[in-house]
């Protein structure tokens, strides 16, 4: 690319009244300092009056994919994602738009419900024993970031072919409390047919206070991308 923003913002939008949007880390210096080495050309910081002007209203319905899956137990929350995700475009003008893989949701909801700009995935950055990096990681102590990377690890196991999706289950339930794990159609969202070509186990659990997504997408016949 010939410029590169990077924004930062954490949205209040996608927070509900009972979430830790007061206690969510917040790491700016840090943040700015690792972009500056990386060379990035602009770091966007607005806050939330300079994102919504006219108020916190949302007119945003992304409809029922933004209900299923983490949208279960945040109905709210990917109507924000696609509020703040075309005001930071209308601000910044990208032609192409960076979104990480680990919340897949996330980013099927963006490619749906943005236009004129190019979305590519990056995939997501774990720690060494395999726990996808997260801001909320910061909840967690030593020993359980550790016992955190058990859930990519049964995912794998799914893939592989070597664990059920009900064995699955329950083994991440004698350790976390299991919101969702499921395996579905990675491009819709929906249940897997024989039209399915890549598919997504996707999962989401708490532990502690701490809550957790991660996910493997596949190809039939190939390894994880």
């Amino acid at each position: 690319a010939d410029r590169v923003v990077v924004s930062i913002f954490v949205n209040p939008l996608q927070f509900s009244a009972n979430e830790d949007f007061g206690e969510y880390p917040r790491t700016l210096t840090a943040d700015l300092a690792a972009l500056e080495a990386l060379g990035v050309d602009l770091v966007f910081v607005p806050d939330a009056d300079a994102i919504y002007p006219d108020g916190l209203d949302l007119t945003v319905d992304v409809g029922e994919i933004g209900q299923i899956l983490c949208g279960k137990t945040r109905p709210h929350f990917f109507n924000g994602v696609v509020a703040v995700v075309r005001r930071m475009f209308a601000i910044v003008l990208p032609d192409v738009a960076v979104f990480g893989q680990k919340d897949w949701q996330q980013l099927c909801i963006i490619q749906r419900f943005t236009s004129g700009v190019e979305i590519v995935s990056a995939a997501t950055v774990r720690e060494e024993n395999g726990l996808a990096m997260s801001s909320r990681n910061q909840y967690l102590n030593s020993a359980e970031r550790e016992i955190a990377g058990k859930l990519q690890q049964t995912l794998k196991q799914i893939e592989s072919g070597n664990m059920s999706l009900q064995s699955a289950k329950k083994q991440l339930q004698q350790t976390f409390e299991l919101d969702y794990l499921q395996m579905l159609d990675a491009n819709t969202l929906g249940q897997i047919t024989t039209n399915t070509s890549k598919i997504a186990i996707l999962c989401a659990v708490n532990f502690g206070k701490t809550r957790l997504i991660d996910n493997i997408i596949f190809i039939k016949g190939k390894q994880n991308v």
